[in-house]
């Protein structure tokens, strides 16, 4: 069946989203075939007050930015209900993009920041025109897909909005309940009779929920049996959360409710971008609105944000791999400063290299002026003293129970997670490949540096360098093995292709199963294909579990171990190089001067030093390593 105004044709098969009062259709241009999203109100719509219908027109009229869905004109069916002819946005909602199974723990960094950015720039717009938008969530912000593949969110939804400017107050209740701000809850859910006005803080703590649901994946405030089950736990939560915290979730019956003041540890965005984050979600969801943020302040704190440039960065000897938020017109020496706060390297004991090469971070230097970085050419951070090796921190994903019996909700969200976990899993194997190259790659580069700057004839006679060719075992070595791991990537990354392909046909399948679950029911043989896709998706699991236990962690763990030693002949090669101007003196001052005297001026020294015969350069009895200089004194520093 069709439907259609003097300009515009569409099917009532292609639903783009229903509401109370309309439902949203995709639509063509009778003349050009253009797509566009029609909105039609139905009968329920006009026992509205005409000033609430005509609302969202006007609303619409008013605002123009990239942001909000572009109001294109307002027709009429023949029975003159109003339609609304708005912009399309090809790539669905921002809901519709976390109810896929592999956004499960959350967005990408990447796509967060973009919709961050979005809906800020959005937001600022309306309150720029004085409109509080009452119904923010991730249902009303719409994705437009670029030919570039780059996303861009738009506002949506502004039959809820009305004027309202930063000290006036609103009595009436619109919203969604998981985002409802928890005044606006108890009246409009608990159906409790109070007399609170509302301010435009309403809106606020609906950002805050919807930005927590894409960077976490998940509801911040969840009570056992979840929000629409249990709704004077969920009301307690949000309405007694303590100050500072983002997130309140109970896990048993009548259980206590565990709060977190961190976004969880399966989210998918870096340390340095929680760091800038977590502070505004707790100034914003804040249910006093006395103490709650004002828009002012989250826009300021947002802005901040966005307008920092990530610098990549791999400290080589603890294995961690960082993403560093700073102003470009920051100096090196602020930057050094966020370095030890995130590495805990301290200022005087950081070295950083790019591309092999020494990378002098002059105090006065501009952010603006490093080189550009990425995942895969990271700066590479070097400590004068020796470091923990940590490693990827992460955690095993946790495995959804298995649903006892037979019910479209409970297997629907089952299915839905067990897909998230695998493609957790995935994401993590792929993160220890891409350690493991930065770590031999950055080893590697290291010892190719030593040889620059040390020069041929005393490469080949520095114990530091046959001790790290000795460490970089024929496993090991980067050289002579980089077609031997392009081989092991490639192969793995046609295994995952396969998984990819799987899990595509067990996210159609979901999509059926969301499509089921409204009516409650399956037929006898849909329900039986929909038991044994449970046993593949449990077989998923466990192939997973080798590929990333046997095949990738046990080889990412042999290879920190190995890199214990690595990091004590690095710790000595840092200092040597960085004295080298003092060791080569040294060098020359050995092959002129008498043994005998040298001995004497460091009589308390040559006690655990001898003198290698061939080229007359100190090495520690203890441990034959070449000795560095400190303090015009030689000390092995292993050893000291």
């Amino acid at each position: 069946m069709t439907a259609s105004t003097a300009n515009y044709l569409w099917s009532l098969g292609d639903v783009l989203g229903q509401g109370a009062t309309a439902s949203v259709y995709k639509a063509r241009n009778k003349r050009t075939g253009e797509q566009v999203a029609v909105k039609v109100f139905n009968p329920l719509s006009y026992s509205r007050p005409y000033e609430v219908q005509m609302r969202e027109f006007e609303m619409l009229r008013r605002l123009n930015h990239n942001n909000i869905v572009k109001l294109f004109s307002v027709e009429e069916l023949s029975n003159k209900q109003k339609v609304l002819v708005m912009e399309y946005c090809s790539g669905g909602s921002l809901l519709s993009l976390l109810e896929e199974p592999e956004n499960t723990f959350g967005l990408p960094e990447t796509e967060f920041l973009i919709v961050l950015q979005c809906v800020v720039q959005g937001m600022n717009h309306l309150r720029e025109n004085g409109v509080v938008h009452r119904d923010i969530k991730p249902g009303n912000i719409m994705r437009q897909v670029g030919e570039d593949g780059r996303s861009v969110y738009k506002l949506t939804d502004f039959g809820a909005a009305r004027k309202l400017e930063n000290e006036e107050t609103f009595v009436s209740i619109y919203g969604t309940e998981e985002y409802l701000h928890p005044d606006m809850y108890e009246r409009a859910v608990l159906r409790r009779p109070q007399h609170k006005a509302y301010g435009v803080s309403v809106d606020l703590w609906s950002i805050g929920v919807t930005f927590y649901h894409a960077a976490a994946g998940s509801l911040p405030f969840t009570p056992y049996g979840g929000p629409r089950r249990n709704k004077p736990t969920m009301f307690k939560i949000t309405k007694e959360k303590p100050v500072g915290a983002i997130a309140g979730v109970q896990k048993v019956n009548d259980g206590l409710i565990e709060w977190s003041y961190q976004l969880p540890n399966s989210c998918l965005l870096s340390k340095g971008l929680r760091c800038q984050l977590v502070p505004v979600l707790a100034g914003i969801l804040e249910a006093d609105q006395e103490k709650c943020w004002t828009f002012d302040q989250f826009f300021s704190a947002t802005t901040e944000i966005l307008q920092r440039v990530s610098v990549y960065l791999f400290s080589l000897q603890q294995a961690t791999a960082h993403r560093l938020y700073i102003h470009h017109y920051n100096t090196a020496a602020i930057f050094c400063e966020e370095v030890a706060s995130q590495t805990g390297v301290g200022l005087e004991q950081q070295h950083f290299l790019f591309l092999g090469h020494d990378l002098s971070l002059k105090g006065s230097m501009k952010v603006v002026n490093f080189p550009s970085t990425s995942p895969s050419q990271p700066l590479l951070l070097l400590s004068r003293t020796p470091e923990t090796h940590a490693g990827l921190p992460f955690r095993e994903p946790e495995m959804p129970n298995i649903p006892s019996r037979f019910d479209i909700m409970a297997d629907y969200s089952f299915s839905k997670l067990i897909v998230g976990v695998v493609y957790q899993y995935l994401r993590i194997v792929r993160s220890l490949h891409t350690h493991r190259e930065l770590f031999l790659h950055g080893y590697y580069s290291y010892m190719e540096k030593v040889g620059r700057e040390c020069g041929d004839s005393l490469l080949t006679i520095s114990m530091v360098n046959m001790r790290l060719h000795s460490c970089l075992s024929s496993e090991h070595r980067i050289r002579e093995n980089l077609p031997v791991y392009a081989g092991a990537i490639r192969e793995f990354q046609t295994r995952l292709e396969h998984m990819h392909v799987e899990l595509a046909k067990h996210s159609e399948n979901l999509a059926e199963d969301n499509r089921a679950r409204a009516q409650g029911v399956l037929a006898y043989n849909d329900e039986q294909i929909h038991k044994f896709e449970k046993i593949h998706l449990s077989s998923h699991i466990k192939r997973v579990k080798v590929l990333f236990r046997e095949e990738c962690l046990q080889k990412y763990r042999d290879l920190l171990d190995s890199a214990s030693t690595w990091s004590s002949v690095l710790y000595v090669c840092v200092v040597s190089v960085l004295h080298l101007c003092v060791v080569s003196v040294l060098y020359v001052c050995v092959s002129v001067l008498n043994l005998c005297v040298v001995s004497v001026l460091h009589v308390s020294v040559v006690s655990v030093l001898c003198v290698c015969c061939q080229c007359s350069l100190f090495v520690c009895c203890q441990c034959s390593l070449f000795v560095c200089c400190q303090c015009s004194l030689f000390v092995c520093c292993q050893c000291s």
